[in-house]
C-alpha cells in the first residue's frame, strides 16, 4: 500500500467516526404562526442559535427552530417556503439569482486555512494552497516542511465554506478527488487536530488551540484583516428570505443586527460584525 494511499485511508477513518450533522429544530411544514424556522449553514449555526434563545427570552410567546444543514439547504429550504430565513456563508449562485430572494448580510468571516499544530509551515502563499487542494502538492516537504504525506480535508458540496473557497482559493479549479470529505466545520477540524499530515480548512471563528490556522500571503486571518480585505479569503455571511423580511423574521433578523448580538455574539464566535466593514 503506498504512503498517501495510508495518508488516506488514516484520514477517513476519522471521518467515520465525526460525520454527525448538527441539526436543532424540526421540520418546518406544520410550524405555527409564531413559530420561526431559520435553516442553513453550519458555519451560522452558533450565532443563530443563540440569539434564537435570547430572541425567545425577550419573547416568550414565540419560538425559534434553528437547524445546520449547510447553505445550499438553508437557500432551497427558504425557496420553497419550509423555512422562514435561509442561513448561507455563500453568496448566490448564477442560477439562485432567479429565485427572488432578499439577502441581508450578518457578519464578516475568513476562511482560515488550518493544519496540525506540529506542522513547521506557518505561511502559504494562495497559489500554494490551490496547488495543494488539487492535489499537486503532496508532501509537505515539497513546500518546506517536513516529510509527511498531506491528508486534504474538504466539505461537501452543500458547504458555503467549500463554495466561497472554491471561488476564492481555488479559482473554480477541481478539487482533488481523494480528499476526505466532512459535512460539518466541526468535523473538519476534529480531523485536522487528530492527523499529523492533514490540511483543511473553516470559518475563523471555529480556529481554536487544537489547530493551527496558517498565513496566505503573508497575511494572518483575523477580524483586522478582514475588515481591511488583506485577508485573501474572506466572505460575507447571509441571512436570505422570500422577499424583503416582515413580520416574525424581520424581528429576529434585526435582533440580530443589533448592537447587542452584532457587539457581542458576533464577535465571541470570531466573526466582525456587518457594521465594521461598512467603508470597505
Amino acid at each position: 500500500m503506498s504512503e498517501r494511499r495510508s495518508v488516506i485511508l488514516m484520514v477517513l477513518s476519522l471521518v467515520l467516526t465525526l460525520t454527525v450533522i448538527p441539526l436543532s429544530g424540526c421540520n418546518a411544514g406544520a410550524r405555527a404562526a409564531n413559530e420561526l424556522v431559520v435553516t442553513g449553514s453550519t458555519t451560522i449555526l452558533p450565532i443563530a442559535e443563540i440569539a434564537g434563545e435570547m430572541f425567545t427570552d425577550d419573547n416568550p410567546e414565540n419560538k425559534v427552530l434553528v437547524s445546520g444543514l449547510g447553505s445550499s439547504a438553508g437557500i432551497e429550504t427558504v425557496s420553497r417556503g419550509s423555512s422562514d430565513i435561509g442561513t448561507a456563508s455563500r453568496d448566490l449562485k448564477e442560477e439562485e439569482m432567479e429565485l427572488g430572494l432578499y439577502d441581508t448580510p450578518l457578519a464578516y468571516d475568513a476562511i482560515a486555512v488550518i493544519v496540525h499544530p506540529s506542522n513547521p509551515i506557518d505561511d502559504l502563499t494562495k497559489e500554494q494552497v490551490r496547488l495543494i487542494f488539487n492535489g499537486t502538492y503532496t508532501n509537505w516537504s515539497e513546500l518546506g516542511g517536513n516529510d509527511v504525506r498531506i491528508g486534504l480535508v474538504n466539505r461537501d458540496e452543500a458547504s458555503g465554506t467549500r463554495e466561497a473557497f472554491y471561488k476564492i482559493a481555488m479559482e473554480k479549479s477541481p478539487f482533488d478527488r481523494t480528499a476526505a470529505v466532512l459535512p460539518g466545520t466541526g468535523q473538519v477540524r476534529s480531523v485536522v487536530a487528530q492527523a499529523e499530515g492533514a490540511v483543511g480548512y473553516i470559518s475563523l471563528g471555529f480556529v481554536n488551540n487544537e489547530v493551527k490556522s496558517i498565513s496566505v500571503d503573508g497575511i494572518e486571518a483575523s477580524a483586522e484583516t478582514v475588515v481591511d480585505g488583506t485577508y485573501p479569503i474572506s466572505r460575507l455571511l447571509h441571512f436570505f428570505t422570500p422577499g424583503e423580511p416582515t413580520g416574525l423574521a424581520k424581528e429576529y433578523i434585526d435582533f440580530v443586527l443589533s448592537d447587542e448580538i452584532q457587539n457581542g455574539i458576533v464577535i465571541d464566535a470570531g466573526f466582525t460584525p456587518i457594521s465594521a466593514g461598512e467603508d470597505r
